[in-house]
């Protein structure tokens, strides 16, 4: 493994924006000097198809693609498929998950069961997990596309560098594509920290009662 080297696993659904979400990230990183190296889908890319990405970025890296047990943070963005690439993480490794249900087409073919409780089945696994509705809140901003946005605002104080830098990131996307969409975004990722922060709260209290 690369000394210096962040490991990044984004999971989700077709349609939900991994691959866009993977990618802001990487530029991010990029901005900031890193050598950043991501993996194309894995899965099926179509909408409603099961959608991973690998990033790692650091002084030098050599390969795109995380060995199992050494990714730093897992950011899902459906419940199950969190459940489904935790064992990817390090011993104690730390999951942002949506828990907004979309079920994949896997489930629907009867290849895969739809776990009943997916944040309790990982925390049974050692693993901290930060886990609320982006869903939700992006509806509450009038936009479920910006479920993105909510999910990179979570993963933004979880980074080797300033949140801040991330929001640039996301910013000059849209600047240059979406100028009109600019603040709305701004919002998103303020409230995707926002949860986090109050998931995180709810993380810590489940792991002193447990």
């Amino acid at each position: 493994m690369n000394e210096g080297v962040y490991n990044i696993l984004v999971v989700g659904i077709g349609g939900q924006g991994v691959m866009t979400a993977t990618e802001i990230l990487a530029e991010a990183a990029i901005a900031l000097g890193h050598d950043a190296k991501k993996t194309e889908v894995a899965g099926m890319a179509q909408r409603g198809g099961v959608v991973s990405s690998h990033l790692r970025f650091g002084p030098k890296v050599l390969s795109p693609q995380i060995t199992g047990g050494e990714a730093d943070l897992l950011l899902a963005f459906e419940s199950a498929e969190a459940l489904r690439w935790c064992h990817y993480l390090k011993p104690g490794g730390l999951v942002l998950m949506n828990t907004a249900k979309l079920v994949p087409p896997v489930v629907n073919i009867g290849l895969y069961d739809y776990p009943a409780d997916p944040v309790a089945e990982i925390r049974a696994r050692g693993y901290e997990v930060h886990a609320f509705d982006a869903m939700a809140i992006a509806m509450a901003l009038g936009d479920m596309r910006l479920g993105n946005t909510v999910m990179l605002g979570a993963i933004g104080d979880h980074l080797p560098f300033p949140a801040e830098t991330l929001l640039e990131a996301i910013v000059r996307r849209f600047s240059t594509r979406k100028p009109q969409l600019v603040e709305l975004n701004r919002k998103a990722f303020e409230m995707g920290r926002q949860a986090d922060a109050s998931a995180g709260h709810v993380a810590e209290t489940a792991q002193s009662a447990a």
